[in-house]
């Protein structure tokens, strides 16, 4: 049975040809000397058509959409995918567990790793429980820990990064959490490990590079990547949130402009509509491109990741 899939607004002419499509399969159902199969076809190559149509002109706009789509795989998701023999470690070791911040340690391809993640959940209970992957100071504190330990045992540092940003609350700024996200970047930037980070949906400012200041940050095709929201920054420049569609435009949040600017080193394909469409086929091809960013990194020695990794951050914005 064909999975239920959930259409963007954008996505409405799709979303009719293939309601067109159900309502024919059903009527053959229903009556079996009903030959619909030409119909079938026909509509079936107008809708990929369409859909194909719509996605080679995606705005920046429509990619955040795509980004946020509630079917789209999380960090879990890719972990179960990609990771075998996965532990997940818990805790800060001073205040609490982040339920927002996925940790633990695997494999991945045989090689030992260490993992650390954004997770917003698939459902209202589980997206309330991760806090829709925005995390609190015991979140990054959490990493750091992970982070050492990756250091201490010589163990790759993967990163599934998927947030709108740092929790701006109350509690978690009274427990530092522009210290704690500042304090993760640092600790990121002196790793004497690989670092790979995939931003599999939203990149949200500093509560995403805190776990993105990594030897190849890769994006997938249709995620975004920006210093903050499209309708927060619509919010401040215009004071006007409607139009968080201009801001997107000017923000350059995409992967494809990001790569253009240099600020990250690689875009992982993803199936036609999006990631939710073929999960195997979007982990397959995540599985590639961490796989080749590791092997690169293999040859360096922790003084030459280090080196490297810092002067590309600081030479990010140079004219």
């Amino acid at each position: 049975m064909t999975p239920r899939i959930s259409y963007l607004e954008f996505e409405k002419p799709v979303a009719d040809l293939d309601g067109k499509l159900v309502e024919l399969r059903r009527m053959a159902e229903a009556d079996e000397s009903v030959d619909v199969g030409a119909e079938v076809a026909q509509l079936e190559v107008k809708s990929q058509k369409a859909l194909a149509d719509l996605y080679e002109k995606l705005t920046p706009w429509h990619k955040a959409q795509v980004a946020r789509h509630p079917d789209r795989p999380h960090a879990q998701a890719y972990v179960d995918a990609l990771i075998t023999d996965y532990v997940p470690l818990a805790g800060d070791r001073n205040f609490a567990e982040d339920y927002a911040v996925l940790s633990g340690m695997g494999r991945f391809e045989g090689r030992p790793v260490v993992v650390l993640g954004h997770e917003k959940g698939h459902d209202t209970t589980s997206r309330l429980h991760h806090n829709f992957g925005m995390a609190r100071p015991e979140g990054y504190r959490k990493a750091v820990r992970l982070m050492e330990m990756a250091d201490q045992y010589k163990m790759p540092v993967l990163t599934f990064v998927d947030t709108p940003g740092a929790y701006p609350g109350v509690g978690a700024e009274e427990r530092g959490q522009a210290e704690a996200i500042a304090r993760s970047t640092q600790k990121c930037l002196n790793l004497g490990v690989p670092i790979v980070s995939l931003v599999i949906g939203e990149g949200g400012s500093g509560g995403a590079i805190a776990i993105a200041t990594a030897d190849r940050v890769l994006m997938m095709q249709h995620a975004i990547y920006s210093v903050i929201s499209p309708e927060g920054a619509a919010s401040i420049l215009w004071r006007d949130a409607t139009r968080a569609q201009d801001a997107a435009t000017a923000m350059k949040i995409t992967a494809q402009d990001l790569m253009e600017l240099g600020v990250i080193d690689d875009i992982v394909p993803e199936p036609l509509g999006g990631a939710h469409r073929d999960r195997p086929a979007v982990f397959a091809e995540a599985k590639a491109a961490i796989r080749k960013a590791l092997d690169e990194l293999s040859t360096l020695s922790p003084e030459e990741m280090r080196r490297h990794r810092q002067d590309k951050f600081l030479a990010m914005g140079r004219l």
